[in-house]
């Protein structure tokens, strides 16, 4: 009898070997922890926010667990070529950090989940974020992005420069900017404003155009800015520059000159985010005390921006219900307020916008960060992405800018340029 006990135990330990062996052939020898990994990327958040993002995957794995987070920086500028790589290849996050114009490329091409599909998220859980940030999110009926942080842009003015040119205050519309430039160059030999015309840069001058009362394209994505407005807008920037009110970099240098020109009094007004204050008051402390905000410029329309940053779910997660309740955990009300906080930046649940402008306007201490942030919460109610999500967006931005420089530089006229970007963008979309 103990001769049988004995092969029984030889027999089930046997069989439980072959159980496990295929168990971890099925599981491409991982451990279970390492199957309930998620692993985030986020855009250029180290190491000045270590610490935030530490303390919130360590809120998260002690709440969830089982699942462990793993947490991966990219620099601003490699993302877009890691993501694709990432998305083609297969080995995609199952978390990461977007703005809506690239994220809705590959949107197009059914690249992330729909977030308002197979009941991941509620109606309820949608509502609790701001309805125009939400849209930003959304093309082709795909809800692709949870809104996460927000930035509205503001001017910063050099009250000492305006000053010296007589101008009592800022500008608040372009056509304001205008006369206040040459008047400022006149008085004091200096510019007013730094805004790019470096194709693959900042949007900042397309969008100009939709607030001075352009439409970009019709219901059919054709070209519909080769308008009356149209003209005026592309008018307007050739004339600025002709007339020397723009530095003459404008044509090759990046958005982040105008910061370094504001910080050395070469310019008298930074079109920025409140989050920038910071900087300026730490690199060029003699400018900041001199510094303050005030609206951001628009055009007739009174249109105002709102830059948005998503976090998206690719669709090859095999973690799907994970990875949404980390993205709905970064981006809940309580987390949002903490990092707007944090980061100077603005939240995009309706819960924590609201908590956050009264804090904002019930604060004791006022200075002129507070006073700028406070700024950029109040238009965020009225703001909106002057450039929707659309495939080519890019290649829409660098034949305007082209154009735009040919016109500057008198290598064709106006009305030429104008028809020329319609047309080209026409044809990009024919054979597209």
């Amino acid at each position: 009898m103990s001769k049988l006990i004995d092969f029984s135990k030889v027999a089930l330990w046997g069989l439980l070997g072959l159980i496990l062996s295929f168990l971890i052939s099925c599981n491409g020898g991982q451990s279970p922890t390492a199957d309930q990994e998620l692993e985030f990327w986020t855009m250029q958040l180290q190491p000045q926010f270590t610490p935030y993002f530490t303390e919130l995957i360590k809120q998260f794995e002690q709440d969830h667990e089982g699942i462990k987070i793993r947490w991966v920086d990219i620099p601003w500028e490699a993302m877009e070529s890691k993501i694709l790589t990432a998305v083609s290849a297969n080995t995609a996050p199952d978390v990461v950090n977007l703005n809506p114009n690239f994220a809705s490329k590959l949107a197009s091409r059914n690249a992330w989940l729909n977030l308002t599909e197979n009941n991941y998220l509620t109606p309820e859980e949608k509502q609790e974020y701001l309805p125009n940030i939400w849209d930003a999110g959304t093309v082709n009926n795909i809800s692709f992005g949870l809104p996460w942080y927000l930035t509205t842009q503001i001017t910063i003015y050099n009250q000492e420069l305006l000053k010296q040119a007589g101008i009592e205050k800022a500008p608040k519309t372009f056509q304001e900017l205008a006369e206040m430039a040459a008047t400022l160059k006149e008085k004091t030999g200096k510019y007013a404003m730094f805004f790019t015309f470096v194709p693959g840069d900042s949007g900042e001058v397309l969008e100009s155009l939709v607030q001075m009362g352009v439409t970009l394209f019709d219901e059919n994505g054709k070209a519909a800015f080769n308008s009356r407005e149209g003209l005026e807008a592309f008018n307007y920037w050739v004339n600025l520059y002709q007339q020397e009110l723009l530095p003459p970099e404008v044509l090759t240098q990046g958005h982040r000159h105008a910061i370094d020109l504001y910080q050395s009094g070469e310019i008298a007004l930074l079109s920025t985010g409140a989050e920038s204050f910071p900087v300026i008051i730490k690199n060029a402390p003699t400018i900041a005390e001199v510094s303050a905000a005030s609206p951001q410029i628009t055009g007739e329309t009174g249109k105002r921006n709102v830059a948005v940053m998503n976090l998206v779910i690719p669709k090859s997660t095999d973690k799907p219900q994970e990875a949404i309740e980390f993205a709905t955990f970064v981006t809940n009300t309580e987390n949002q307020l903490k990092f707007a906080k944090e980061a100077n930046v603005l939240p995009s649940t309706i819960q924590a916008i609201e908590t956050y402008i009264n804090e904002q306007e019930n604060s004791t201490e006022a200075t002129p960060l507070s006073q700028a942030i406070a700024i950029s919460a109040k238009q965020l109610k009225e703001a909106e992405v002057l450039v929707p999500p659309q495939d080519n967006i890019n290649q829409l931005q660098k034949i305007i800018y082209e154009n735009l420089q040919a016109a500057m530089l008198n290598e064709k006229t106006v009305e030429q340029a104008l028809q020329d970007a319609a047309e080209a963008w026409n044809n990009l979309n024919n054979n597209a």
